[in-house]
């Protein structure tokens, strides 16, 4: 069975939804447009359709080689499809996570979180480098499982989708759906760097990962999130948005004195040094929470 690239025939939709996302901010002031931020945004995004289709050919080969080790496989019966949801769902929350906490994902992910506005155009910042990481080794036990590489791709596809309508604060919140579903606000708290909101909220579809693993925080009015990574790059230029990181990191391994250093610079949290002169997001949110004990 093949299904469609969901995530090409959304591209219309895509687009459609930010012009209207325009149009209501010329008249709202809770969204906020720079042209020389959502063009580098845009920018990204046509870089990260090139390179992925590009790449699409030994991405399947490589999930139907795994595909085709698997002990069964499962088919298309409508339970496989709800399974495959969540299973999906939970292996992008891994991924994320990940993301956040080694630098060596973190270097192709940072891209999406590097511009200091929150609204559609910032959706569309993505990665040039995914690829390079391996991050795809996150969704390989599932077609070892027995899920049809095409219904992972499907739910992949989907996931990145609903992921879009997320970027923006003209939705304030949705009421019970907070629950269950990432929402606007859930995902504001996400692309923060507030000390109360890093290390948080990197759900797909579903919250409930977040909430079950510990790494749910809510919005709070008091707390307007603010946005950018914790040191900001000065720049709208697409090469040293997509590979400024890579560049950091080269720099510091050939800066190490030991293979332990090297590894740390290179799999260790964003921020680690091996003088503990830099600070992860972890320290600064252990000193945040320390200063309000003190307060």
């Amino acid at each position: 069975m093949e299904f469609p690239d969901v995530v090409l025939w959304a591209i219309p939709g895509f687009v459609a939804c930010l012009v209207v996302e325009v149009v209501w901010g010329r008249r709202h002031a809770g969204v906020r447009y720079r042209a020389i931020d959502a063009t580098a945004s845009l920018s990204m995004g046509l870089g990260s359709v090139v390179i992925n289709g590009a790449s699409a050919g030994s991405i399947a080969a490589l999930f139907y080689a795994v595909y085709a080790l698997a002990p069964v496989h499962l088919g298309y019966a409508w339970w496989v499809f709800v399974l495959c949801f969540f299973l999906e769902d939970l292996a992008y929350y891994w991924f994320h996570r990940i993301a956040h906490e080694s630098r060596w994902f973190w270097a192709s992910h940072v891209v999406h979180h590097s511009s200091r506005s929150y609204n559609l155009a910032t959706a569309l910042r993505q990665t040039w480098t995914g690829k390079l990481t391996l991050g795809v080794l996150f969704w390989l036990p599932l077609v070892l499982l027995g899920f049809p590489p095409e219904m992972v791709f499907l739910f992949t596809g989907i996931s990145l989708i609903y992921q879009f309508w997320i970027h923006t604060e003209a939705i304030d919140r949705l009421g019970p759906l907070e629950r269950v579903l990432n929402t606007p606000s859930h995902h504001r708290v996400h692309h923060a760097v507030n000390p109360r909101y890093l290390d948080a909220n990197y759900a797909g579809v579903l919250i409930v990962w977040d909430r079950l693993f510990g790494t749910f925080v809510a919005e709070r009015a008091d707390d307007r999130p603010v946005y950018g990574i914790v040191k900001n790059i000065e720049t709208h230029n697409p090469l040293r948005i997509a590979f400024h990181e890579w560049a950091a990191i080269a720099r510091d391994v050939a800066c190490a004195r030991t293979w332990r250093e090297a590894a740390g610079y290179l799999f260790g949290p964003p921020g680690w040094s091996p003088d503990g002169s830099r600070r992860t997001t972890k320290v600064i949110k252990a000193e945040w929470e320390a200063e309000l004990r003190a307060a």
